[in-house]
């Protein structure tokens, strides 16, 4: 799939061609919110949580040098071989020498978003090397040929007609089946043999505490421990900034990332990595990728904070009714949109504009970053570097000087009150955006300034 010379807007029009599916992409990722919402009311110290969670990413972000130096030296302590990547480039070759080092041509592979980052499937397909990804959802997207949608429900935009088709398509399951518990046990008996055969399986890392060396990998399916137990070589995908100082921490974040993300009390799987089996070999690949960068921007460094819970993402009201794709970005939704214009802000100059700036992100964040702060503030940094579209610079041309203009002001609010009132197809028609999806108010008999002008003696 290719978004190239499209933005959100071209994209999510796409999306917004099949209403049902919209519709109930909304209604799911919102129950997925209320989920969430009945969870964490549950916790008195909720609030506690999270103030305690993001002092504990922002000591992290002030001493990332202290502890990325400590987790190593435990981490070779515990025998694990530690790589550093400055970018994808520098990643993904780590990982294929390893492969090369042992003679291995398949990978089974857990969830990674870094990877979807770094593209690290479709340059070792390149390269000879088959991969599976393992998480249902992603597995999905992978015999679609599609990038995930989302971070936690990868494939949240299929229909499960659509996966069934798939599954008779690449895995011979009868046509027209699209019963999800079927679809999930053949999808089970499907990944049984790629565990049993691939002797190289790669994960995710969702904490690195630094004062032991070790890594933990959250999962609700298992699919993570079966690559990694199973295989003889465990390579773990890690941005730097997955690092927390000491093991007593991660109970905050345990308690923060599950129901925030799914609403879950907990994750199902929570495994520990510490070192390496006798006779096989497990690899750190500590990754850059722009994220020494975005530390030095002091007004976004705070996004370096993000747990990948997705809860965003299920509360935006942008993302929820134009979907993951229209971001064009392996990080999609409100966390996605400040992230990406760090590591093109040409390419990605559309995104902090799909936001409505309601703040909803901000309120869910489980570390409190502040998104919808960031979303404005990147809207200024594009501007100010020029890379705002000519009509959206023209367009705020006009409403600054209109804004700035008391009586020009008050003109064409008579003007468009009238207008709709006695030419209403001049605004109701397909050139403006607003009326795709709604239904344009009925213009009011006068403006607030000349009501309260009237008004104001009483």
């Amino acid at each position: 799939m290719t978004n190239e010379l499209k933005d959100h807007a071209e994209l999510a029009e796409i999306f917004n061609k099949d209403e049902e599916r919209v519709d109930w992409h909304d209604e799911t990722l919102w129950w997925i919110r209320a989920k969430r919402d009945k969870s964490v009311h549950q916790i008195p110290e909720w609030e506690a949580l999270r103030e305690t969670a993001s002092q504990i990413k922002n000591n992290v972000l002030s001493n990332l040098d202290k502890y990325l130096v400590q987790f190593e030296a435990n981490a070779k302590a515990n025998g694990i071989i530690i790589h550093w990547a400055a970018d994808g480039k520098e990643h993904n070759k780590i990982v294929h020498d390893i492969l090369t080092q042992h003679g291995v041509n398949r990978m089974v592979k857990s969830k990674s978003m870094l990877t979807e980052e770094l593209h690290l499937n479709e340059y070792l397909m390149e390269n000879g090397i088959d991969v599976i990804d393992s998480d249902l959802g992603e597995r999905i997207v992978q015999l679609a040929k599609e990038p995930p949608s989302h971070i936690v429900l990868p494939c949240i935009h299929k229909k499960k007609e659509e996966i069934g088709e798939l599954f008779h398509q690449y895995l011979g399951t009868p046509a027209g089946n699209a019963d999800p518990q079927f679809l999930t046990e053949t999808a089970r008996h499907h990944l049984r043999e790629t565990f049993l055969t691939r002797k190289v399986a790669l994960t995710g890392v969702n904490f690195a505490i630094a004062e032991t060396g070790e890594f933990v990998v959250c999962t609700n399916e298992g699919n993570a421990d079966m690559g990694a137990h199973l295989a003889d070589v465990h390579i773990a995908s890690m941005g730097f900034e997955k690092i927390i100082p000491e093991r007593k921490h991660l109970g905050v974040f345990l308690r923060l990332l599950t129901r925030s993300a799914t609403g879950q009390p907990i994750t199902t799987y929570s495994s520990h990595f510490s070192k390496p089996r006798e006779g096989e070999e497990m690899h750190i690949i500590i990754v850059d990728n722009g994220r020494s960068v975005q530390l030095g921007r002091e007004e976004f460094r705070n996004s370096l904070k993000c747990i990948r819970c997705g809860a965003c993402m299920n509360t935006c009201p942008v993302y929820r009714r134009s979907g993951g794709h229209s971001y064009h970005n392996a990080i999609s939704g409100p966390i996605g949109a400040i992230l990406a214009p760090n590591l093109d802000m040409e390419k990605y100059a559309d995104l902090p504009f799909a936001s409505t700036l309601c703040g909803s992100c901000s309120n869910v964040c489980p570390v409190k970053i502040d998104i919808h702060d960031q979303l404005y503030k990147w809207r200024q940094v594009i501007v100010k570097n020029g890379y705002a579209t000519t009509a959206k610079k023209a367009g705020m041309q006009v409403m600054t000087f209109t804004l700035s203009n008391p009586a020009v002001y008050h003109t064409g609010g008579k003007i468009g009150r009238w207008v709709m009132k006695h030419a209403p197809f001049a605004v109701n028609n397909k050139l403006n955006p607003w009326y795709k999806h709604r239904d344009m108010p009925t213009p009011p008999k006068e403006s607030f300034g000349e009501w309260y002008a009237k008004n104001r003696k009483g």
